[in-house]
């Protein structure tokens, strides 16, 4: 299977580069029917969005040398055909961000971890949340909330103590970052068909932005956030250190 490499600017995926290339063969990324990714967690969301934009998916296998390296594989040279020979495909569904602005602009962007509604000044935001067009929530005072993928459940919806979702769960995590009310409202478990709605209540007085993965919209006065099945996406992982086993063990992390 020819393979494209593509790497993190760092000096660390750089050398790596120079060792990779001076030991396999690799072909422009055009040509290639799956891609080796060189660099951290950020790097490979990186890599996925480039392809989600050019619509062309192609299986990726991430080697770490960056920092958590959750979404990664071990940064080995050695073996490097036969671990992606033998390597576990894991397919993700990202999340699909459609936002209106206080300015009328209509946007939309892809999430492969989640999808966050932040407040962008000291006041608190004001957030009336509907689920499949149903309103669950009329007012959520906080310092925002966000929709999260199982993929994307162990990064920043579990800093905002939210669930860790098992990979294939078939569930989203929706997760209040700092409630102030309902003050035991601790968030929910839905389906991942589940559509999810956000009005900005006071949206010009009280702005809040939405970010989708690291891309930020400012000012939005309504966010819908579901799951797009049209562009799922292949991460290939070593048989003995698996996404769903990373998954699972971050549940028994103190």
């Amino acid at each position: 299977m020819s393979r494209a490499l593509l790497v993190s600017p760092t000096p660390a995926a750089r050398a790596a580069e120079e060792r990779l290339r001076g030991s396999y063969e690799f072909v422009p990324e055009g040509e290639a029917e799956m891609i080796v990714a060189l660099g951290g967690d950020g790097f490979m969301l990186q890599v996925l969005h480039q392809m989600l934009e050019a619509r062309s998916i192609k299986p990726v296998f991430g080697m770490n040398l960056g920092t958590v390296g959750f979404l990664m594989n071990e940064w080995r040279l050695e073996r490097l055909e036969q671990r992606i020979a033998a390597a576990k495909e894991f397919k993700v569904n990202p999340l699909r961000m459609t936002v209106m602005t206080v300015d009328g602009e209509d946007i939309s962007l892809p999430a492969i971890n989640e999808v966050s509604l932040l407040r962008e000044t000291r006041q608190t935001a004001r957030v009336e949340v509907s689920v499949n067009g149903r309103v669950a929530l009329p007012e959520l005072v906080c310092d925002g909330v966000l929709v999260a993928t199982p993929a994307g459940s162990t990064a920043y919806n579990l800093s905002a103590h939210g669930p860790i979702l098992p990979l294939g769960s078939g569930l989203i995590a929706l997760t209040p970052i700092s409630p102030f009310r309902p003050r035991r409202w601790r968030g929910a478990i839905l389906p991942e068909s589940t559509r999810v709605s956000f009005k900005i209540l006071e949206a010009e007085k009280r702005p809040v932005s939405a970010v989708a993965d690291q891309r930020e919209v400012r000012d939005v006065s309504s966010v819908e956030v579901a799951i797009d099945r049209a562009t799922p996406l292949t991460l290939l992982f070593d048989p003995e250190h698996t996404l769903d086993d990373r998954i699972a063990a971050e549940q028994f992390i103190a």
